[in-house]
């Protein structure tokens, strides 16, 4: 009967909790679509945050009418990684809370120039988890990145 009688108060004390847990995990876990261009063309956010984090879809070397900037990998990453700049900033976020990236990149050859440019967006050594795999990339692209951020 004491072992009945013990779990009864054990329980009544963690329902309240838990519940309290759920609700703030609901709450907090609201999506929000971040769209720094207006409505997207394409089914597709260029961002969205859920809790504290901001996860940034794949984001190409395009100029803002759409074209892939010329001239190969280099110019191709770093525009690309100033379209991720912009879509952070959209959400209030630096390139100093990305966490994690994936490279698609079209050539596994190409990843040294294509981390030459990478290296310079992040500072004091600080970078993020990091994959990179061969794909092949829409629109003749030589890379593509997403990312995830911690936001604020």
């Amino acid at each position: 009967m004491a072992i009945r009688h013990i779990t009864s108060l054990a329980l009544m004390a963690v329902v309240p909790f838990a519940s309290a847990c759920r609700k703030s995990v609901r709450t907090s876990a609201e999506p929000q679509f971040i769209h720094p261009d207006g409505p997207p063309a394409n089914p597709f956010s260029p961002a969205v945050r859920v809790g504290n984090i901001l996860f940034v879809s794949g984001t190409l070397g395009t100029k803002p009418d759409g074209t892939l900037v010329p001239g190969g990998i280099q110019p191709e990453t770093r525009q690309l990684l100033e379209n991720v700049k912009r879509t952070l900033a959209a959400a209030g976020v630096g390139m100093d809370r990305v966490v994690k990236c994936t490279v698609f990149l079209a050539d596994l050859k190409e990843w040294p120039a294509m981390n030459e440019v990478y290296r310079s967006y992040f500072s004091n050594g600080n970078y993020p988890a990091r994959t990179a795999v061969q794909a092949t990339l829409l629109f003749g692209a030589r890379v593509e990145m997403e990312c995830a951020a911690a936001a604020k």
